[in-house]
């Protein structure tokens, strides 16, 4: 039975949807375009080409008595005085500066101010020049008050001193020189929160230090102006603003570009939430660092309060001198801290170095693995082994957590602060760590390290309960209370920062250039092996061929001088005959199985359908004879599957193992013989199991060597050569061979096939 969603549900469902809405509206709202500007001054549009007024703020009637249609067309040699002045300065601007440049002091010719000074700044914008107007302030003061600011500020500066530090001694001297009651800084995280890092503010201010404002206070686009102009004011949060005449400027067709205007409206969203706040009068300096917005200065009042151009290029200066300092201060931590990555990087490199192995260098160095990007724990994925360092998940995990890395197709590093919301496909694996920083060190293999961080619960304290009410138009409501809002964050670890990438990053590099120097030299190394196989192979066909017929000789003649001349000798004499006899019959099968072995890297290899429950069965009544009268008993998982392979080879390598298990579990009362078959990442793996004597598997590495035994020849008979064409055999197959054993447990032989398809092989 289906189960429908809730009333409750549609309806938090549509609330979301609202919500995310007018999120996504106010991100899009123009704000550089308001077609307005706050009244504290007024703003003139000039045309550079022809030197005359295109479009004007309303307010002009305020400030100057005048009709703004009087105004516009007006050339301006009929507006101000001294215009010959005036052209050279407007003709001295910085070309690619956009920032209000103060020209100078000017005088209108007609209205109420006629005479009198008005301080003229200009920027270069939207194919225009943009004046805008003020009244005039002491320059010379201005100056004499700025360069002592900036020399006290500057000289104060040491290198120990910290971020924060710099920050607060900022808000103090912006308080000093500007009056507002309350200046804090605060910088900016990952996702955009700012935290407050500084404040200085009179009784009666609320403190927001260590609080945190959410990325929506501010959009996107707002960002964007924060950084591009540095420096914005807002007299009084209940003004009202003045359009511009005409709406559109006349040389784009469109609204006018405002975003370096000082003079610029804002969002009567901003205004609502500075009154919500109790603050009506702003500041807000960017501190931006390396070309992105770090952080800002922000100053709050009370009251209405003004702020002369004079006193804002003394906080943008400042602000600037702030910027700077704070992005040498974090070179600098970058500089000391990517020293200390590297010389870790030499330490793990410097142990894989001395031990010709990239695990076994980091599994020698496991607290530098660690400390390399201050993990709790890390594991290192090989084809074989997964090694494990520190507080980790469990194998399981780490396995599923190595397949789903390699199925993103994707060889970059991984980083994940939050494993629940980023791989929500292993939710267990999130029960156990929160963080994990992944690099594959193989471009064919899935092979990686991956470090872990745990779970760090914290504590946010907002200014405010950080979420927004939607209003009936679908616009964004401020909220109302900056009170202190706790909310606890879980399923995070402490973040990867960009350096602890950065370092492994390198590592990778260095790494695959290892594995790329070694895969080169064990190429070429492969090369002269296989030359020196191919040799080998040679010289032992050509020993063995040779052999056959002198040890034949020797067996034939012993045999004949028995029969012949047997009555003749004594007992010792006819006892040294049959030896020489046995030895030249096994050294004549020791040739044998040499050729054998030798022709099987010759032999081209012929691929058929094999039925292993039909040859397990047909090899069982060849070696009837070798276990007739033995209590023994055969246990075969049927049915066994059917592989692709070379029948000829593929017998003899199951007719080696099963005499094996024949002969070796000879000594016990009831034999038992175990065959089976899995299969395991897309091979077949078949296993012959018996309950023998078998081996100490220190040992286990010089089984499948030519010539190499583990028992005496009086114990157990054999030339030490049919394990090494079992090995010969599947590797020729491109499969692989062990066993696992324990002393007087017996032992298991396994050997694993590549599932084929009998059309491509051919």
């Amino acid at each position: 039975m289906l189960k429908g969603r809730g009333e409750g549900d549609l309806v938090l469902t549509l609330s979301q949807e609202l919500h995310q809405s007018a999120i996504d509206n106010c991100a899009r709202e123009p704000i550089q375009i308001p077609g307005s500007i706050q009244p504290q001054g007024f703003l003139l549009v000039i045309d550079e080409a022809a030197m005359n007024v295109v479009q004007v703020s309303v307010n002009v009637q305020n400030w100057l008595g005048l009709d703004p249609q009087v105004l516009i067309g007006a050339a301006l040699s009929t507006v101000f005085a001294d215009c010959e002045l005036l052209f050279k300065r407007l003709q001295a601007l910085p070309e690619d500066d956009q920032n209000p440049f103060h020209v100078g002091d000017v005088r209108f010719l007609e209205g109420s101010r006629a005479g009198l000074p008005m301080a003229m700044m200009v920027h270069r914008h939207d194919k225009v020049l943009i004046a805008e107007f003020e009244p005039a302030g002491d320059m010379s003061s201005a100056y004499n008050n700025v360069y002592p600011l900036m020399r006290g500020f500057i000289s104060q500066m040491n290198e120990h001193e910290t971020i924060e530090a710099l920050c607060q001694r900022s808000a103090a001297e912006v308080k000093r020189i500007t009056g507002f009651g309350r200046v804090k800084a605060y910088q900016f995280d990952a996702d955009g929160n700012g935290l407050v890092n500084a404040e200085v503010a009179d009784e009666g201010y609320a403190s927001f230090l260590g609080l945190s404002f959410p990325a929506t206070d501010i959009p996107r686009q707002a960002r964007a102006l924060y950084v591009a102009n540095r420096i914005r004011v807002i007299e009084d949060a209940n003004y009202q603003p003045s359009p511009l005449v005409p709406v559109n400027n006349p040389l784009t067709g469109a609204p006018l570009d405002l975003s370096f205007a000082t003079l610029r409206s804002v969002s009567p969203v901003h205004l609502q939430y500075m009154r919500n706040m109790q603050t009506l009068a702003s500041m807000s300096i960017s501190i931006v660092v390396r070309g992105e917005l770090w952080g800002l200065i922000s100053c709050h009042h009370a009251s209405p309060r003004p702020v002369s151009f004079q006193t804002r290029t003394a906080c943008e200066l400042l602000g600037s001198v702030l910027s700077l300092q704070i992005e040498t201060k974090e070179a600098q931590v970058k500089t000391q801290r990517m020293l200390s990555l590297r010389r870790q990087i030499v330490q793990m490199l410097a142990a894989m170095a001395d031990l010709d192995s990239v695990v076994g260098g980091l599994r020698s160095v496991p607290e530098v693995l660690l400390a390399f990007v201050e993990a709790s724990g890390a594991a290192v994925i090989s084809e074989s082994t997964i090694d494990t360092y520190g507080d980790t998940p469990d194998h399981e995990q780490i396995k599923a957590l190595t397949q789903w890395l390699s199925q993103r197709g994707s060889h970059e590093v991984f980083q994940s602060d939050n494993v629940g919301r980023d791989i929500a496909q292993l939710p267990e694996l999130a029960s156990s760590v929160s963080g994990v920083l992944a690099m594959a060190i193989s471009e064919l293999h899935s092979n990686y390290i991956i470090w872990f961080r745990p779970e760090q619960t914290r504590v946010v304290k907002w200014a405010g309960k950080p979420d927004k009410s939607v209003g009936e138009a679908g616009a964004l409501n401020p909220r109302n209370s900056f009170e202190m809002w706790q909310q606890t964050v879980s399923g995070f670890s402490r973040p990867w920062d960009e350096l602890d990438c950065e370092g492994v990053i390198e590592l990778r590099a260095a790494v695959l250039g290892i594995v790329l120097r070694k895969a080169e030299e064990m190429a070429s190394l492969a090369e002269e092996l296989k030359k020196s196989n191919k040799e080998l192979e040679a010289f032992s066909y050509s020993v063995s061929h040779d052999l056959r017929a002198p040890l034949r000789h020797i067996a034939g003649y012993a045999e004949l001088l028995s029969d012949i001349e047997g009555s003749k000798l004594s007992d010792r004499g006819v006892r040294f005959l049959e030896n020489i006899g046995e030895s030249a019959r096994f050294a004549g099968t020791l040739v044998d199985n040499l050729l054998s072995f030798s022709q099987m890297g010759r032999s081209a290899m012929r691929y058929s359908e094999v039925d292993l429950n039909a040859m397990v069965e047909a090899i069982r009544r060849e070696m009837l004879p070798d276990y007739e009268g033995r209590d023994l008993q055969w246990r075969i998982s049927e049915p066994l599957p059917v592989v692709i392979a070379d029948a000829a080879f593929l017998h003899l390598a199951m007719r080696n193992l099963l005499s094996n298990a024949i002969k070796y579990s000879r000594t016990q009362s009831a034999a038992v013989i175990e065959i089976g078959s899995y299969e395991e990442d897309g091979k077949v793996v078949v296993y012959i199991r018996d309950n023998g004597v078998g081996f100490d598997m220190e040992y286990a590495g010089k089984l499948f060597g030519v010539f190499q035994r583990l028992h005496r020849m009086e114990e157990f008979e054999g030339t030490g050569i049919g394990l090494a064409s079992v090995r010969r055999i599947i590797e020729r197959h491109d499969g692989s061979v062990w066993a696992q054993s324990q002393l007087g447990q017996g032992a298991t032989f396994y050997f694993a096939l590549p599932k084929r398809s009998l059309t491509v092989t051919l």
